[in-house]
């Protein structure tokens, strides 16, 4: 396996990739003196700092952790290139590889490296990190063709171009549902399946001699001092007294809302905010002014209404119909609506002026209106941050931004689904008061600074104790050190801290391995991966029962995933035979899911820890 790549991705998929899988991985990593390297290292020890005299203050937790693999393993060697060009390919054994990773930050870096590669060896499974979710559409299809034909020349044209498939994924797209549910309820534990939504809730075991809920199985048994056990099968669970469980349940989605009709989207015009209170008020005094006029010119000439009613606008708008030879009384309503006239010229001239300024405020970003509470302060609009905001407003969840950078690539988002923004730095004062964080339910902290993200959390959590955070951490370890410190001082309050690298690289990982991971479940420090897996060629599955398949603490079948049918077989039936011509949804730890596919995790050392780092 090869890895190219710029940043903490990358030593967290050669942990994946050697530790659990036990594959021989060759990194492509800028030279250690690249300014690129060198200025994340400066932010983490900066965050670090910070970190321990917040740790010193609490009187809890340890120094934070280094780099993830500062040590690489005896499966993992390491090429030093600028850029993944042709050498540098081919210092890595690019022709020789099963599979290749492009994590790159820059999506034109990894496009040109991934056509490189596919030139080179037509059977490599390219694995692509890419932002532009339409572009990585065409380049699937591209390199896949290209592939194919390939391919097709050698011997076992036909299967091996079928191995040498193409993904393409976003870590902003695959860590941004995990967010959002921690933003939200408290949890990451959210998984897309076959059009539906997987929630891994924590619940107290059912009391004896109750059946589970329909629709649910038991993911893990929380932890009780000794770490937590996953995929227990129904005798442990039974004799689990005591003990929390996570259970995997179905969330319906609700139906898309349909397209306003005109009439609707008329009245939900904010007229009001056209013009202010002030110029209302005036307004609606001249016409009430004009009405009277109306009134008294009817009593005094004795006319019909609607007659004295044109005949006081005539005199309104200054039109020339002099009242010579009428009697006193109608001379003296002409001079009043005259006089009344002039008024009214300043007031129609001050309505255009603000209406024309509402429309040019209009492509502008709204502020938070006053007296909003409850709503979500998301603080960085980069391209997690985006795809994190795109699904809040996607769920109708109240979010104000806050960004540094008025160019970011969310920015634009936000002010196209008029969402509040504020444009300033959080780290001085009172931009998180101008996000109303006082009133806020949730901190969402993703910008790509540790330091940034971990200062605006304290402060935050200084004006708000009992605030609901999640941040975004570069490092996991480090991450892990964060939430335990903050939970320690302030237990009432619920923290969250996330490593998107820590969240994403299984996903990477399996692609790599050439299956679909459709999703990961954090279990406190652990993770159970969801997996889409064709039943052919897999003894464990084919000709075996849903109940003969599941293997405790390893593995489980979900669901059937039918291409001609409904979508998923959902609960499935214990008694139903899975046939070679089936794909099926898999819930696996990752050794379970590497021995599943074929590929035992290497052993641990003799200290019990995985080479290179690698996570449990």
């Amino acid at each position: 396996m090869v890895v190219c790549g710029d940043d903490g991705l990358v030593h967290r998929l050669a942990a994946e990739l050697s530790g659990v899988y036990g594959e021989r991985v060759t990194l492509v990593l800028p030279p250690a003196r690249d300014d690129r390297r060198r200025s994340v290292s400066a932010a983490q020890g900066r965050a670090a700092a910070l970190f321990g005299r917040v740790t010193g203050a609490v009187g809890r937790g340890g120094p934070a952790a280094g780099q993830n693999g500062t040590a690489p393993g005896p499966l993992v060697s390491i090429v030093e290139a600028a850029e993944p060009d042709d050498e540098a390919l081919a210092a890595a054994g690019i022709d020789r590889a099963a599979a290749l990773a492009l994590v790159y930050d820059d999506d034109e870096t990894n496009i040109h490296a991934a056509l490189r590669a596919r030139r080179v060896n037509p059977r490599l499974r390219l694995v692509i990190r890419l932002y532009n979710r339409r572009l990585g559409q065409y380049l699937e299809q591209l390199l896949d063709q290209a592939a194919l034909v390939g391919a097709a020349g050698g011997p076992d044209g036909a299967r091996a171009a079928a191995d040498a498939s193409t993904t393409v994924l976003s870590d902003a797209d695959t860590a941004a549902p995990a967010l959002v549910a921690a933003a939200v309820a408290g949890t990451s534990k959210v998984v897309e399946a076959g059009g539906l939504l997987l929630r891994a809730a924590e619940r107290p075991p059912p009391p004896d001699g109750s059946v589970p809920e329909p629709g649910t199985c038991t993911l893990a048994l929380l932890s009780d001092g000794d770490g937590p056990e996953l995929l227990p099968d129904e005798r442990t669970v039974a004799r689990a007294a005591g003990r929390g469980r996570l259970v995997l349940e179905t969330v319906r989605y609700s139906a898309p809302p349909r397209p306003p009709s005109r009439l609707a989207v008329a009245r939900s015009l904010p007229l009001g905010s056209f013009f202010s209170r002030r110029l209302r008020w005036a307004l609606a005094g001249l016409a009430a002014a004009v009405c009277g006029l109306a009134v008294a010119s009817w009593l005094v000439t004795g006319d019909d209404p609607v007659h004295a009613a044109y005949l006081s606008l005539l005199d309104l708008f200054a039109i020339d119909d002099p009242a010579i030879g009428q009697p006193l009384g109608r001379q003296i309503l002409q001079l009043l609506s005259g006089l009344l006239g002039l008024l009214l010229l300043p007031l129609l001239v001050a309505a255009a002026l603000e209406g024309l300024g509402t429309f040019r405020s209009a492509s502008a970003l709204p502020r938070p209106p006053r007296g909003m509470s409850g709503h979500v302060v998301l603080l960085g609009l980069g391209k997690v941050g985006a795809r994190v905001l795109a699904r809040l407003r996607e769920l109708n969840i109240p979010v104000v931004c806050v960004e540094r950078d008025p160019q970011a690539r969310g920015v634009a988002l936000a002010r196209s689904l008029r969402v509040p923004t504020v444009i300033g730095d959080v780290t001085e004062e009172g931009v998180l008061e101008a996000a109303k964080i006082a009133d806020s339910r949730t901190l969402l902290a993703l910008t790509s600074s540790d330091t940034t993200n971990l200062e605006a959390v304290l402060y935050a959590r200084a004006v708000k104790p009992d605030v609901r955070v999640v941040m975004r951490l570069y490092e996991d370890r480090f991450a892990n050190a964060v939430y335990r410190t903050l939970r320690d001082s302030q237990p009432q309050a619920s923290t969250r801290s996330r490593s998107v690298s820590y969240l994403v690289a299984p996903a990477f990982a399996g692609a790599m391995m050439g299956r679909q991971i459709l999703g990961a479940v954090p279990v406190e420090r652990q993770v159970i991966l969801f997996a889409s897996v064709e039943v052919a060629g897999h003894g464990a599955l084919e000709g075996r029962t849903a109940a003969e398949a599941f293997r405790p603490g390893a593995w489980r079948v979900l669901a059937l995933d039918q291409d001609s049918g409904p979508g998923l077989l959902w609960p499935l039936p214990a008694e139903h035979v899975f046939g070679p011509e089936d794909r099926v949804i898999v819930v696996a730890t990752r050794e379970g899911l590497a021995d599943l596919l074929g590929r035992r995790p290497r052993p641990r050392t003799a200290d019990g820890e995985r080479p290179f780092g690698a996570a449990r």
